[in-house]
C-alpha cells in the first residue's frame, strides 16, 4: 500500500476550497470552487477536499451535519519561523493559540482552524525532538 494523500471531508466545500487556495496559497492540481472535490499539492504532499454529503452517498451512509466539536485529526505544517508565519497568517485567520514553546515536544507551535473546523498546526523545531 502507498498513502497518496489526505482527504478532508467538509460540509462547506466552497469556503474550504477558497481557504486552502487563497489564504494558505496551496496549488490546485484538480478541481475548482464548484466541483465539490479538489486536490491541492504543496511541498510534495497532496491534500484533497471532498463534500461530506457526497462521500456519505458514495459509501451508502446516512448524512447529517456534524454538530459536536471533537477533534479527531489535525494537519501539521512545519515552518521555518512560527512567529513570522503567525504574523502573516494572522491577517487571514483567527488563531486559537499564540506561538508557544512546548519544551517537552521541542517545538514552538500555534493553532488555527479551517472553515470546516479542522484543526491546523504550524510548528518549528527547537532542536532534534520536533523533526
Amino acid at each position: 500500500m502507498e498513502l497518496t494523500h489526505i482527504r478532508l471531508l467538509v460540509d462547506n466545500y466552497k469556503e474550504c476550497f477558497l481557504f486552502y487556495r487563497n489564504v494558505l496559497g496551496f496549488n490546485v492540481v484538480w478541481g475548482d470552487e464548484d466541483s465539490n472535490y479538489a486536490d491541492f499539492e504543496f511541498a510534495g504532499v497532496k491534500l484533497g477536499l471532498f463534500e461530506r454529503k457526497r462521500m456519505a452517498d458514495a459509501i451508502g451512509a446516512e448524512y447529517h451535519l456534524l454538530r459536536k466539536r471533537s477533534d479527531k485529526a489535525a494537519l501539521i505544517f512545519k515552518v521555518e519561523d512560527v512567529e513570522e508565519t503567525y504574523r502573516e497568517l494572522q491577517k487571514k485567520v483567527d488563531f486559537l493559540t499564540e506561538p508557544t514553546v512546548q519544551e517537552d515536544w521541542g517545538i514552538k507551535v500555534a493553532h488555527f482552524r479551517d472553515p470546516a473546523g479542522n484543526l491546523l498546526e504550524i510548528y518549528e523545531s527547537l532542536g532534534s525532538m520536533g523533526d
